[in-house]
């Protein structure tokens, strides 16, 4: 697949299974992550990784952080809410690390994370992995942040749930590209 082609075919993949990525396939990720546009090389980014025993234990995270918020939760929702971080074999998290700098605001460091992000999926993609970005409220939650060691100027972007598909790829409808563009 040439790039083009990639980035006009890529879908999040949210059903996915074992393998995760293998330790070649991660620095290829890295790699594309690391390439992300970015104003005064700044690199306001960084990158957890949880995988395994982890993962298990990031649910129990969430489901601590869930029942502060809904005590009465019921027995479906602590369910779902324990697994959540096991619905993939890898889950990589996207943080934001932003600088102090004269020129480069912080909505552009924002950004540049994100981009750091999106490389991420198509990187993923580009090696026939499935991946899909989630967010919500285990993103917002500033005890999760917390404890997963953010400082405080630091912001959880999100989780990219990362796999190979358990499905085959949907198509992909063409867009009217005339919907999004205007000539000043």
């Amino acid at each position: 697949m040439d790039m083009l082609q990639g980035l006009q075919s890529r879908v999040s993949m949210p059903l996915l299974v074992a393998p995760a990525p293998n330790s070649e396939q991660l620095e290829n990720i890295w790699q594309a992550a690391l390439r992300a546009p970015d104003h005064g090389n700044l690199k306001p980014y960084r990158f957890i990784l949880v995988e395994g025993e982890q993962q298990t234990a990031l649910g129990e995270l969430f489901l601590q952080r869930m029942l502060a918020r809904k005590p009465d939760a019921d027995e479906t929702t602590i369910a779902k809410t324990r697994r959540m971080p096991t619905r993939a074999p890898m889950l990589i998290l996207l943080v934001a690390s932003p600088q102090e700098h004269p020129k480069i605001p912080l909505a552009e460091q924002l950004q540049t994370a994100a981009c750091a992000g999106q490389n991420i999926l198509h990187a993923a993609f580009a090696q026939g992995l499935g991946a899909v970005w989630r967010t919500g409220w285990v993103a917002k939650d500033p005890e999760i942040q917390r404890q997963l060691g953010l400082q405080e100027s630091e912001q959880l972007l999100g989780y990219i749930y990362i796999g190979t598909p358990k499905t085959a790829l949907r198509d992909v409808p063409v867009i009217a590209s005339n919907d999004f563009v205007s000539h000043w």
